[in-house]
C-alpha cells in the first residue's frame, strides 16, 4: 500500500498499552535480551519503549517489542512496516517478520544479518512509509521525523535513563566530540514537533527536546 502512515481512529487498549492521541501507541517491555546480571553492568534498564502508528490499512512499528494484544490484533489486519532507529534495536523484529510478514527498515548494520532482509536507509531519506531520517549520535543511530503525528522518534540519541530527557554525553564517544553531535541535532528543534518518542525512557514534549539539546 503506497502513501505515507497517518494517524486516525481510536481504539480500546488494557494497561500495557497507551495510545498517546488516535492512531500512536506506546507501550513498554523487558528487553528480549536482557539478563538479570546486566543491571550491575548496563547504563540502562531493562525496560525499553516501542511505538505503531496506524492510519487504517498499514502499521508502523519502531524498535518493536512483542507487541501487547490491541497491537497485535490492528497487525493481524494491516500491511506491517517495521523501521528501527538503529540496527542493535531489533528487539523482537525476527518474531514480528515471521508472524505478520513485516518489511523491515533499518540503517546499515554493522555486518551481515542472517536471515533478516532489510531496507537500508541513512541520514537525510525519506521513505515511502512516511518517515524522514535525521543525522543521530552516529551514521547509524538516527532520529525519525513522521510529520503526520508530528513525533520525532529516537533511539540511544536522546533517551531518558530516570534522570530526565538527555543527550547522553557518556555514550558520545563516537570519534566525535559531543559538542558537534549537538550541533548537527540543533535542526529538529525547528520542526513542529508534538511527541518525542525516545525508545529508552517515555514519551515527552518538545520543551524536553529543547533542554536536552541546550
Amino acid at each position: 500500500m503506497s502513501g505515507a502512515v497517518g494517524c486516525r481512529a481510536r481504539r480500546p487498549y488494557d494497561v500495557d498499552v497507551r495510545e498517546l492521541r488516535p492512531g500512536l501507541w506506546w507501550w513498554e517491555a523487558t528487553h528480549p535480551e536482557w539478563e538479570p546480571e546486566d543491571a550491575a553492568t548496563e547504563d540502562w534498564g531493562p525496560e525499553v519503549s516501542s511505538y505503531a502508528i496506524d492510519d487504517g490499512g498499514r502499521l508502523l512499528l519502531i524498535d518493536p517489542t512483542d507487541p501487547p494484544a490491541p497491537v497485535a490484533a490492528l497487525a493481524a489486519s494491516r500491511e506491517v512496516v517495521i523501521v528501527l532507529t538503529c540496527p542493535w534495536h531489533e528487539r523482537a523484529t525476527r518474531r514480528l517478520v515471521e508472524r505478520f510478514g513485516a518489511v523491515v527498515y533499518s540503517p546499515a548494520p554493522e555486518a551481515e544479518r542472517e536471515g533478516l532482509a532489510v531496507q537500508v536507509f541513512a541520514a537525510g531519506d525519506r521513505l515511502p512509509v512516511g518517515v524522514q531520517a535525521f543525522p543521530g549520535m552516529e551514521p547509524i543511530d538516527l532520529v525519525l521525523w513522521i510529520e503526520s503525528c508530528r513525533a520525532l522518534v529516537a533511539g540511544d540519541t536522546l533517551i531518558d535513563r530516570g534522570r530526565g530527557f538527555e543527550f547522553p554525553v557518556d555514550w558520545a564517544n563516537k570519534g566525535v566530540p559531543a559538542e558537534q553531535i549537538l550541533v548537527t541535532l540543533q535542526p529538529l528543534l525547528a520542526l513542529p514537533v508534538e511527541f518525542v518518542l525516545p525508545t529508552h525512557g517515555a514519551p515527552t514534549d518538545q520543551g524536553a527536546l529543547r533542554r536536552a539539546l541546550s
